[in-house]
């Protein structure tokens, strides 16, 4: 099973800024289309945001302007700003690769609360 670590979550005032961090081996993060996804209590797991390997990127549009999503190849890693947060943007993100597979991460809430 492939390991995907997630950092950065957190509880945040409305308006404020949060970025998450998941790093994955090497050898798949080359070749992953690399995602974020959210679920909040008794929702579905929704996409956010994905990143191909040629850095074309592709949003919901609930975060659309507000979020953004990069790739760092030389640390394996992807990342997901988060600027303007609203309180419906409170769930657990969770990051996902696509390759030959599919692999989770484990999920980092984010609380978006004055």
């Amino acid at each position: 099973q492939v390991q995907l670590v997630e950092s950065g979550g957190g509880l945040v005032q409305p308006g404020g800024s949060l970025r998450l961090s998941c790093a994955a081996p090497r050898s798949i993060f080359s070749i992953a289309v690399m995602g974020w996804y959210r679920q909040a209590p008794g929702q579905q797991r929704d996409l956010v945001a994905t990143i191909t390997t040629r850095d074309s990127t592709n949003y919901a549009d609930s975060v659309k302007g507000r979020f953004t999503i990069s790739r760092d190849n030389a640390k394996d890693t992807v990342y997901l700003q988060m600027d303007s947060l609203k309180p419906e943007d409170t769930a657990i993100y969770y990051c996902n690769a696509r390759y030959y597979s599919t692999s989770w991460g484990q999920g980092t809430q984010v609380t978006v609360s004055s």
